[in-house]
Order: C-alpha cells, then sequence, then structure tokens
C-alpha cells in the first residue's frame, strides 16, 4: 500500500507538471488566462468539493469502489489526452528539437535556464519561502481551530472549504484581474494580501474570522498561481518548459517539510497562535527582498 501511495503521488507530479507545460500549446496564446483559470477551478473543484463526498459514498457501498472508480477515471482521462491535438508552438517561443540525453542533463538544462532568468527565478525563490510559511502554520491550523476556538470536527470541515471557496473565485475571477489589471499589480497584489493574512489568522478571535482569512489565502494562492504558471508558459522556451515546470516545483514545494517542522516546534514553544506571525513575518520580509527584482524585471519587458 505505501509503494503504491509513492507511486500515485510521484505520477501526480509528473501529470501535474506535464499539465501545465501542454497547455500553451492547446489554447494558444490568446485563451491562456482563461484556460489556467479554468484548470484551476476544475482542480479545486474536484479535489475538495466532489471528490470527497464521492469517495464517501462510494466507500459506503463498498470498500475497494472508490479505488476502482479512480482507476476507470484516469483511464478515460488517458484516453481523452491522446485524442488532444497540439497547436504548433510560435516562431518565438520554438527551439530545434535535439536528441534524448540524460535525466541529468535534461534537469540541469532547466535548472541553468531557470537561474539565468530574474523574474522567474526570483518567482520560483518567492514560491518556496512561501510554501515553506503556508505549511508553517498550517502544521498546527487543526489545533488553533479545535483547542483555541472551540470549532468541531465538522466545524474544522467548514473552515477548510472556506479556504475552497476563496480558491474558486481566484479560478473564476483571475482571468479577468489579469486582463484589466495586469500580472504585476495582481501579482504583487496577491503577495501582499496573502502575507498580511497569514499573519492575522493568529489573531483570529473566532472561527467566522479565521474562516474569511482563509478564504482571503485561497484566493490569493490561486492568483499568484495563475500569475506564475502564465509568466513561465509564455516566457520560457518550448522545448525548456516542461523542465523548467518541473525544477520550480523541485524548488517551490521541497522546504514544505521543513515549515511543518519549524510549525510543530515553534507552537510548542510558543504557542498555537505564534507560528502564524512567524510565516506572515517571513512573507513580509521575502516580498520587500524581492520587490526591486520584480519591479525591475516587470520594467524591463520580463513580463507583463
Amino acid at each position: 500500500l505505501a509503494a503504491l501511495a509513492f507511486g500515485l503521488g510521484a505520477c501526480q507530479v509528473v501529470a501535474g507538471t506535464a499539465a501545465q507545460a501542454l497547455l500553451p500549446s492547446l489554447a494558444g496564446p490568446d485563451r491562456l488566462p482563461s484556460a489556467n483559470g479554468y484548470q484551476q477551478t476544475v482542480v479545486v473543484a474536484g479535489q475538495q468539493f466532489i471528490g470527497p463526498p464521492a469517495g464517501s459514498l462510494l466507500f459506503a457501498v463498498a470498500v475497494g469502489l472508490p479505488f476502482g472508480a479512480d482507476a476507470v477515471v484516469l483511464a478515460v482521462a488517458a484516453a481523452l489526452l491522446a485524442t488532444l491535438v497540439r497547436r504548433a508552438p510560435s516562431a518565438g517561443r520554438a527551439e530545434p528539437r535535439h536528441a534524448p540525453s540524460s535525466l541529468r542533463s535534461e534537469i540541469g538544462a532547466g535548472l541553468r535556464w531557470l537561474a539565468a532568468h530574474r523574474l522567474l527565478r526570483t518567482l520560483t525563490l518567492l514560491a518556496a519561502v512561501n510554501t515553506f510559511c503556508f505549511q508553517l502554520g498550517n502544521a498546527t491550523l487543526v489545533l488553533l481551530a479545535t483547542e483555541e476556538l472551540g470549532v468541531s470536527a465538522r466545524g474544522f470541515g467548514v473552515l477548510l472549504a472556506t479556504a475552497a471557496i476563496g480558491s474558486l473565485a481566484g479560478g473564476v475571477a483571475g482571468p479577468w484581474l489579469l486582463r484589466r489589471l495586469g500580472d504585476r499589480a495582481v501579482l504583487l497584489t496577491a503577495l501582499a494580501v496573502n502575507a498580511g493574512a497569514v499573519a492575522a489568522m493568529g489573531l483570529s478571535p473566532d472561527a467566522v474570522v479565521l474562516g474569511a482569512l482563509l478564504a482571503i489565502t485561497g484566493l490569493g494562492v490561486t492568483l499568484w498561481n495563475l500569475v506564475s504558471i502564465g509568466l513561465r508558459q509564455r516566457l520560457v522556451p518550448a522545448e525548456l518548459l516542461g523542465r523548467v515546470m518541473g525544477v520550480h516545483r523541485l524548488v517551490g514545494w521541497g522546504f514544505i517539510p521543513f515549515g511543518a517542522l519549524l510549525g510543530g516546534v515553534v507552537a510548542h514553544a510558543f504557542g498555537l497562535r505564534a507560528p502564524y506571525a512567524l510565516a506572515g513575518a517571513i512573507r513580509v520580509v521575502a516580498l520587500l527582498v524581492a520587490l526591486s527584482a520584480l519591479l525591475s524585471a516587470f520594467r524591463g519587458g520580463d513580463g507583463s
């Protein structure tokens, strides 16, 4: 069971990376923001609203039924993907195809390209800080809600749903905001609002305020994802897009376990509210440090 879970987790990362790299050739540049928004919306709706109750219902009928249904759905998804027709990449994005080389050299090519691009390098480092800080607080969220604010087990499920509602709102409204405000305004606003919301979660007087702040963070994370993913899809050469996406995920998600570890230590030493203040402070400092590079890159035409 552990080996199968490991395999599914690895396949999920590969499929998610490939989906982001494939989308530009399917949607085209004009429809790419909307396509990213739809993809984010569908993922949140499936994983947090439709999937859990459907799985519980199938489990009640037969223990193995959710796994069989999941296997059938994955097979259907693979069959549908096989029917897709990719658009030809634009002349400015295409690169000559090369013979496959070693896995190490392929990863190195993506890493070197990302490290040399100021805007995308900065966004990747910010992603690492943000996921670290998210898990720093999230590791003890259930204890803050149940022990500090008196939320029941059912009420905690509702709290998590508020974050999902915020994410859905970001997926639906994100493309509209990007068209009217541009990448820079949406990105900086999402980063600043999320940093403040995370810090404020530790000051929540009740579950209603905590739920509202979770919704704000869900909204901010989705908007950040739309801008960050869209910039990589537009700026990375087509032949390197999958590799750069993979390196970004490796760096951006690699610090999550350390955030959870530090969150537990801080909560044990200073109380359940302390991790949120620390996470918010780290995110503010990271944003201020990166602000000059972000503004300079956008002014220089690296972003829109």
